[in-house]
């Protein structure tokens, strides 16, 4: 890919890069073109949101997407798509999803690690998440089947292979294994 040369804001980077194949996010006003996730990442996203969109829907929370762009940083502009993602219903805009990037964070974020990512990236990531409003992270490890789940203010949690993730603040009564996470 060429040097990049000018800024791009969200509204430029959605218009040139929608419509493209591939994985992009903009961070600091810079495209990142990063490879497409292979099948264990495809089916751990499939797995982790299933779960949540079956307990949001019940309980009317709000929604869940999945690779959807959210607009952490403005001037210069941060675009972060996150594997899976949820947003509150007190929070969602009043006309629905809208057809561009979110304006702010998820409420939760979920990044599955890839063989490509850098652990300096995932940082960067999880601090821009939290550093806009995000309340929860989820820092995914396919092959070493554990999940860090890091909050607002440092705390980090580890949760290994027979571990069970709860969000009681976030989704009140929600409970995911594990073992469903990286099953199936």
């Amino acid at each position: 890919m060429a040097e990049q040369k000018t800024l791009l804001t969200a509204d430029d980077f959605f218009r040139q890069y929608s419509h493209k194949e591939g994985n992009y996010e903009l961070v600091k006003g810079k495209v990142i073109e990063m490879p497409p996730p292979g099948g264990v990442h495809g089916g751990t996203a499939v797995n982790i949101a299933v779960a949540l969109v079956t307990f949001v829907r019940q309980h009317d929370l709000g929604r869940v997407v999945v690779e959807t762009g959210y607009r952490l940083a403005h001037q210069p502009d941060t675009v972060r798509g996150p594997d899976v993602s949820f947003v509150t219903k007190e929070r969602m805009p009043t006309d629905g999803l809208p057809r561009a990037f979110f304006m702010g964070a998820p409420d939760l974020a979920v990044e599955i690690v890839s063989p490509s990512d850098s652990a300096g990236d995932l940082e960067m990531k999880v601090a821009e998440y939290l550093g806009s409003g995000t309340k929860s992270v989820w820092v995914v490890y396919p092959d070493s089947r554990r999940v860090v789940v890091h909050q607002p203010g440092g705390a980090a949690q580890t949760y290994g292979e027979d571990s069970t993730i709860e969000e009681p603040e976030l989704l009140p009564g929600f409970s995911l294994s594990l073992s469903e996470i990286f099953g199936g």
